[in-house]
């Protein structure tokens, strides 16, 4: 139940839309939910079935999403090409129908896609590294040499430091290049800039940031699933600043903002719409499960 701001109780439904049930993100968020009573679901894109013309629009054998307050959205998960648009699809319908959604299917399609991303951030007057995408090896190895010849090259879609390489030689650039167009990759560029190992994690929600954290890894990645350390981190509010601004450029309510700090100044490298916190929540006091709740009902009060 919630109590709205002209003093009535409304009863709501939580829906938590992702992969695993047993996640830990996932059911720290459940817990959390529970504390405060809130009901709650959680369910996967093969338990929904869309209906055009008749009957719900979209609900299951387990789960009706018209009994739903708001849906949180854990994790998309990988998917076919039609998978991955059918999954937009619905989210989409379901915003057009008046559900509340964090983060909307706009905001993910616009993070996952690090090119998209990266244009939207550099309109926005954002700082980010150089970057050059193209579907041409000539143009690469162009892209190659004007980046410095030191450049990280990564695939469009894709989280965690998997499929990135630091490439340092042309010849092995040529090579590569010729063997990701091959397999009919596209060639997205990025300068390599020094970091020390490490960069930092900030968690946006809403227009506030909540924690943050150093990822301190061995090798020139830093993402904690590859083995880098979360180290606890005082944030300046420039570092504050842009991380909220870039959230905010992606229309994106809850974000994992990655900065890295160069010698010109902090960049942006990249923007996640279902960040995990499993490694930021062991260094912060904060309980970041329960201020994701706190803006999810926050939103359905409104």
């Amino acid at each position: 139940m919630l109590l709205t701001s002209h003093g009535e109780t409304i009863s709501m439904k939580i829906g938590i839309l992702g992969i695993n049930p047993d996640g830990w993100g996932t059911t720290q968020l459940e817990s959390s939910l529970d504390k405060k009573g809130i009901s709650h679901q959680f369910f996967g894109f093969s338990d929904l079935a869309a209906r055009v013309g008749y009957g719900s629009i979209v609900e299951g054998k387990r789960v009706n999403c018209g009994d739903l307050s708001a849906l949180f959205i854990r994790l998309i998960g990988r998917g076919s090409l039609e998978e991955i648009i059918f999954r937009m699809d619905l989210l989409h319908t379901l915003s057009r129908k008046g559900l509340i959604i964090v983060n909307s299917g706009r905001a993910i399609e616009r993070c996952v896609d690090k090119y998209y991303a990266l244009t939207l951030l550099h309109e926005s007057g954002l700082p980010v590294p150089r970057t050059m995408v193209t579907e041409s090896i000539e143009e690469a190895v162009k892209g190659f040499c004007e980046l410095g010849m030191d450049v990280v090259l990564k695939p469009l879609f894709g989280s965690k430091g998997f499929g990135s390489t630091r490439i340092s030689d042309i010849g092995v650039a040529e090579r590569v290049f010729s063997t990701v167009r091959f397999h009919r990759g596209l060639l997205y560029l990025q300068e390599f800039i020094p970091h020390s190992n490490s960069d930092i994690r900030v968690f946006v929600i809403g227009d506030d940031v909540v924690a943050a954290m150093r990822r301190v890894g061995e090798s020139w990645k830093t993402n904690v699933s590859k083995g880098a350390k979360p180290v606890p981190v005082k944030l300046s509010e420039e570092l504050k600043d842009l991380a909220i601004k870039a959230a905010m450029s992606v229309d994106c309510k809850i974000a994992g903002v990655d900065i890295l700090e160069s010698e010109n100044g902090p960049l942006i490298i990249e923007l996640n719409s279902q960040p995990g916190w499993h490694g930021l929540q062991s260094v912060t006091h904060v309980n970041i499960a329960d201020c994701i709740t706190e803006y999810i009902l926050s939103r359905v009060k409104k």
